[in-house]
């Protein structure tokens, strides 16, 4: 590990250096990507430092240890050597973290589907909750969220809603919303005031560029129509909404939410084409089943992984065995402390994965 450091000091050296070169500077895809390589190592390099200076306290508290008499600046030497000791460990910790392999979608945008399963209007009224949840957590975060496609029923609920999250590191985050959302409450309609139980399910693809994805234009039939649904004045009178229908897969997307043909087709193709890369993804998943169980966050679509208790006020993620009983701040988009917890035991995971191997 300490070599791997060693060479990763280095590296960022020589990214200072190339990033201060006028002909670099010049070439913004290069700069761009230089740039992406040095806020990546940097926090690595500075938290090596910290050990490093922790090391060298060590070593300065035992060799005033061995030199000093004076019982006063001996009990001085001890507590600095305490501290340096459990700072040494803290940053070896910090730093399996810091070097486990990253995924390479975590830098990513992402869409999110959320779409209603078992439980009728409940189910759809809940997923309309849960798109405002995270309409409410990305706001906290300073990230841009677009509409792309949505379904609506008429008493307020989504049959299905799709949006795009822009915003630095989205994937890296949202990606352990992936999943079976259940929810147990008594719905309004409910007149003898019984627990009904319904569910959701929440997908969060990676954005794909066209790099990412090929699209064959013999693969696809545009369709072009009017509108349906609530809108504004032009929504139902101008053939403004695109469908594509991808042969090969079958996959059918839509997009209705914009008044420009050209944005909605546009919105339609980031659609589709995060749609394909999820399935070369999940194809390069099965291959690696093992690590794939053993990740938060990245198991199976089917899998429930969370429960919504509205009568005991409680959220329960199964994966983790975390229970939180705040459920209103959660429905308000209060889930980063699910979100941490998640992170922390996909981290442990992986690093108990990596030492068997090792």
């Amino acid at each position: 590990m300490f070599d791997k450091l060693e060479d990763l000091v280095a590296r960022l050296e020589e990214l200072e250096s190339m990033l201060s070169d006028p002909s670099v500077v010049t070439n913004q895809e290069r700069f761009r990507s230089l740039m992406k390589e040095q806020s990546e190592l940097a926090p690595i390099v500075e938290k090596y430092k910290e050990y490093k200076e922790a090391k060298q306290t060590i070593e300065d508290s035992l060799a005033m240890l061995d030199e000093e008499s004076d019982e006063e600046l001996r009990e001085l030497a001890k507590e600095e050597l305490n501290e340096a000791k459990a700072q040494v460990e803290a940053c070896e910790n910090a730093l399996k973290i810091l070097l486990l392999p990253k995924d390479p979608n975590d830098d990513k945008n992402v869409i999110v589907e959320i779409r209603a399963g078992a439980g009728g209007d409940e189910s759809a009224l809940f997923a309309a909750e849960i798109y405002r949840m995270y309409v409410h957590y990305c706001e906290s975060r300073r990230w841009k969220i677009e509409t792309m496609e949505v379904e609506e029923i008429g008493i307020g609920g989504m049959k299905s809603v799709s949006f795009m999250v822009t915003g630095n590191g989205a994937y890296s985050v949202l990606k352990y919303e992936s999943g079976v959302h259940r929810v147990q409450r008594v719905p309004e309609t409910e007149s003898g005031g019984r627990i009904h139980t319904s569910t959701i399910s929440v997908a969060v693809l990676p954005e794909a560029e066209e790099v990412d994805v090929q699209i064959d234009d013999k693969d696809i039939r545009i369709d072009v129509m009017r509108a349906s649904g609530n809108g504004g004045q032009c929504v139902n009178t101008t053939d403004s909404a695109v469908r594509l229908t991808h042969y090969p897969t079958g996959i059918v997307v839509y997009s209705q939410t914009e008044k420009s043909q050209l944005q909605n087709k546009a919105k339609a193709f980031a659609l589709l084409r995060a749609k394909l890369y999820d399935i070369e993804q999940q194809k390069a998943h099965d291959a690696e089943a093992e690590l794939r169980k053993s990740q938060v966050g990245t198991g199976d679509r089917s899998e429930k992984i969370r429960t919504y208790n509205f009568p005991q006020g409680r959220v329960t993620d199964h994966r983790i065995g975390l229970t939180l009983y705040k459920l209103d701040k959660i429905m308000d988009g209060d889930i980063q402390e699910i979100i941490d917890a998640c992170i922390a035991a996909d981290q442990a995971a992986k690093l108990s994965r990596m030492q068997e191997q090792g």
